[in-house]
């Protein structure tokens, strides 16, 4: 198993690419699937169930029953070898497989001995992850746990569809909402200018004494009145909103944006004796923007720059808005590796290779073409500046 290779499922790309579009908050998943978590377990009769799903660096595990983990490097995964293909995996005693042997979780606490993990697969047949059960002591699940244990996760993924279908409807819904917002300024404009040319005319008329012509001036004028007051109506639903109404659940703010960063990535940071720090500029606090795909762009870029920096090194996000055209800057520094500019050229074009990183983490190759994907996908940009031995920044502009 020294071989890499064999651990990355043929179509990874795509695979990380089914992951992305569920554009999943691993920061505010947890505790909606816990329910099936527990039911895992008792069906198996483990002290342990997991549900994990794989990035292309990092394991998240989204529900847990009886092991407080949240995420896990890729290569130190038992779930890595479930997504490749679509059997489940049993083996029946860790401490004596060459695989897992002398994994920190067989050695010590909480010294895992059986595992048997089902691949979520989602309806066009991609793994994104895996649904486990483990326990610290030897065990053996009949065919009918087993399948029990098959049905469970697809619930899992139907539950994750689920999420996903109401993320899009709220999408749709906000979209719709913002059109309807455009509209009532756009019609305000033009009727307010023919109100104000009716009451000029009708000033004029009054002087001449046109009946006739002031009582159709009246009516342009009452006509325009109504018009500008139903769009006062439809923009006071926006005015009198309170600024945690308007935040809905699809937006973020810079602060929260930094915040998720910080959480998410801290640990893998602090397991490198990394400086790992999200900065953010002053002067556009509570402007509200779309999450869409944004976490999962700066997720694959800080874990690059993690995975390339040295122990007591250190990695720097900067977030802005630019405004008027309103881009959210991103920028990721690191004082890591670096690229030559041939490397750079490479991975430009999708022609980068898997490399390992500074503390031996093993390259799977993917996450900067995924995000420069995802990033290209919201009609962003991305730029990189880097020396060898002087690390890289990366600076993504992304129109809001």
């Amino acid at each position: 198993m020294s071989d890499t290779s064999a651990l990355i499922p043929e179509n990874e790309f795509e695979r990380a690419l089914k992951l992305s579009e569920y554009d999943i908050d691993y920061s505010e998943i947890h505790g909606k699937l816990d329910d099936l978590t527990r039911l895992a377990a008792h069906v198996a009769g483990t002290p342990i169930s997991l549900i994990n799903l794989l990035d292309t660096t990092t394991q998240w595990t989204v529900s847990k029953v009886g092991l407080d983990v949240l995420q896990t490097p890729r290569e130190e995964t038992v779930c890595q070898y479930v997504i490749l293909d679509d059997d489940s995996v049993e083996v029946e005693d860790m401490t004596e497989d060459e695989r897992f042997k002398d994994k920190e979780y067989v050695k010590n606490s909480p010294h895992i001995k059986y595992y048997y993990g089902v691949p979520l697969k989602s309806p066009d047949g991609h793994r994104i992850g895996a649904m486990c059960v483990m326990d610290t002591d030897e065990h053996d699940l009949s065919p009918e746990k087993e399948s029990f244990l098959k049905i469970i996760a697809n619930e899992v993924i139907t539950r994750i569809e689920y999420e996903q279908k109401l993320k899009l409807m709220r999408h749709s819904v906000d979209e719709l909402k913002e059109i309807q917002r455009k509209v009532s300024h756009d019609i305000r404009g033009p009727i307010g200018g023919i109100i104000g040319i009716a009451e000029i005319l009708r000033d004029q008329a009054e002087e001449s004494k046109m009946e006739e012509f002031m009582q159709l001036l009246e009516l342009i004028n009452k006509g325009g009145r109504s018009v500008l007051d139903l769009a006062d109506e439809i923009l006071s639903t926006y005015d009198d909103q309170s600024d945690q109404t308007k935040l809905l659940k699809n937006q973020l703010t810079l602060e929260i944006l930094q915040k998720k960063l910080e959480n998410l990535y801290k640990p893998q940071a602090l397991n490198k004796s990394i400086d790992y720090n999200v900065v953010i500029s002053n002067g556009h606090q509570g402007l509200t923007f779309p999450k869409h795909k944004l976490l999962q762009i700066f997720g694959n870029l800080i874990s690059n720059a993690i995975k390339f920096t040295p122990e007591n090194g250190n990695v720097e996000v900067n977030l802005d808005i630019k405004k008027p055209d309103l881009e959210l800057i991103g920028v990721i520094k690191d004082s890591g590796v670096g690229m030559t500019d041939e490397q750079i050229k490479e991975i430009m074009s999708n022609r980068g290779r898997s490399t390992q990183g500074t503390g031996h983490e093993r390259g799977f190759g993917f996450g900067f073409k995924l995000a420069k994907h995802l990033i290209e996908s919201v009609n962003g940009s991305l730029l990189i500046e880097s020396k060898k031995n002087e690390g890289t920044e990366i600076t993504v502009n992304i129109p809001l």
